[in-house]
């Protein structure tokens, strides 16, 4: 009984080897006109995609995989329950990979369970009731007949205050609704989440929140009317013809979008025999998404995209750096060995970053009259903070978790690269006033880089992967 399983398992195998290798044959060829326009100087910034891959494989890639696997980075706490606010869900998955198991309490590390939202060090953590009170009782001096509840109410005024330079819809980590998710046990790859209710999401995303007029269609829209032979170059005139913040805007969506493709290429679902699944690169999907000739010339747009956003959030940890290297901030999980090796690591990438010498100037954004610049940052802010509420729509729990996950990561920079003066100001050794992360921001905004990382790697192997048999 047991050699006929084999025997069929093999032969499975061996035809499976056969698809893959016919379909690599087919494909390999077209990398070469991919790969030509994938190289040099990015728009919008002075910096080559040859530097990237060197500085990212060889530098950041294994340093932020290491870092990711420490406890304070790999648990993230998230509402997977919320509803979506501006449609009925109707999505589903077609593998139950797409389960997400939430991690039980009595696994997550003291210190992190029992922290603030707003706090991430050990003093802090011990801090958080007093620092509540401290403010109920100067709202209270204001009217000594002030009720309890009005007091909270004031606190509850306060916080939201303090949300106004936040880009995201941020969960509410006091619902309980909200739970933790051991990252390194639910990771991101396909989950055949696909369809009418995906494309309707990134839809949305596009058309409403991109900047674009309903008038202007978006290349390979499976959603917009029929346009003939249109290759979306009337789109991309359109698109440089905006201002360089929305121009922005746009890249950095695609970016996201164009890596999240490549994390399902790279992990998809290519068997499952006996109920043993087995993951791998899908050279196929992969070209079906980025290939030149079958994406319209599309594809290598994209991937530009994606080393665009890989820069900005590069450029928003180099920014941020300060803000860690202060005594102050300890990434406390209540292992003081593990805190500190954590701590030693993130630096050590730090200094990676802030060498990179082709950043993204940030500073030639919203430097317009003040006036014009500050509702133009608002509309960006409050674009994109939109876009953070449609991760709630996902109708797939993994990549909802992952959806939301990036996006508060990218939200998280943006926040950063514009409140350099905040950062600037801040104190070595006392909490931060005018800038201020919580540990979901900071969980997010690593995560998020290292999804980055990972793809610009995976570009790599897919590459490989293609050129071996060409």
């Amino acid at each position: 009984m047991s050699s006929s399983r084999v025997v069929r398992r093999t032969a499975a195998e061996t035809e499976l080897a056969a698809q893959l290798l016919l379909a690599v044959l087919t494909i390999s060829h077209l990398w070469g006109a991919t790969e030509a326009q994938l190289t040099g100087v990015l728009d919008d910034c002075l910096c080559d995609i040859e530097s990237i891959d060197h500085f990212n494989n060889f530098k950041i890639f294994p340093k932020i995989q290491k870092l990711l696997e420490r406890d304070y980075f790999r648990y993230y706490k998230v509402n997977l329950k919320r509803p979506c606010p501006f449609w009925p869900d109707d999505g589903h998955c077609s593998i139950r990979d797409c389960h997400v198991e939430p991690c039980p309490e009595s696994k997550v590390p003291v210190g992190i369970k029992a922290g603030s939202a707003n706090k991430y060090s050990k003093t802090a953590n011990h801090t958080k009731e007093l620092e509540d009170c401290e403010q109920a009782n100067k709202l209270g001096a204001i009217n000594s007949t002030l009720s309890n509840q009005s007091k909270e109410a004031f606190i509850d005024w306060a916080r939201y205050d303090d949300s106004q330079d936040h880009f995201c819809e941020l969960d509410d980590e006091r619902s309980p609704d909200a739970q933790y998710v051991d990252l390194l046990l639910n990771p991101e790859r396909y989950t055949g989440y696909k369809g009418p209710s995906a494309w309707r999401l990134w839809n949305s995303i596009y058309e409403e929140n991109c900047f674009k007029p309903r008038s202007v269609y978006r290349p390979l829209n499976p959603l917009a009317p029929s346009r003939g032979e249109d290759d979306g170059e009337s789109f991309y005139t359109w698109l440089e013809g905006l201002c360089l913040e929305k121009r922005v805007f746009y890249k950095l969506i695609s970016g996201l979008h164009a890596s999240i493709n490549i994390h399902l290429c790279a992990k998809y679902l290519l068997e499952e025999t006996w109920g043993k699944p087995r993951w791998g690169a899908n050279v196929k999907e992969f070209t079906s998404r980025f290939d030149t000739t079958e994406t319209k010339g599309e594809g290598p747009r994209r991937l530009k995209n994606l080393y665009f956003l890989y820069l900005i959030e590069l450029r928003a940890l180099s920014k941020v750096a300060s803000y860690f290297e202060r005594s102050v901030v300890d990434l406390y999980t209540g292992n003081a060995q593990e805190d500190a090796e954590t701590k030693s690591l993130l630096l050590e990438i730090f200094t990676h970053t802030k060498s990179f010498p082709m950043h993204f100037d940030e500073k030639s954004m919203f430097a317009g009259d003040k006036k014009g610049a500050a509702s133009l940052k608002e509309e960006f802010r409050l674009h994109f903070k939109n876009i953070s509420r449609i991760m709630d729509c996902v109708g797939c729990d993994k990549c909802r978790l992952w959806g939301k996950l990036q996006t508060q990561g990218l939200g998280t920079a943006l926040k950063i690269l514009f409140s350099e003066r905040e950062i600037k100001n801040l104190l070595e050794n006392s909490p931060s006033k005018g800038f201020q992360l919580t540990r979901q921001e900071i969980v997010a905004l690593l995560n998020a880089f290292g999804r980055l990382s990972t793809s610009i790697r995976e570009l790599q192997n897919f590459k490989i992967l293609l050129q071996q048999t060409s």
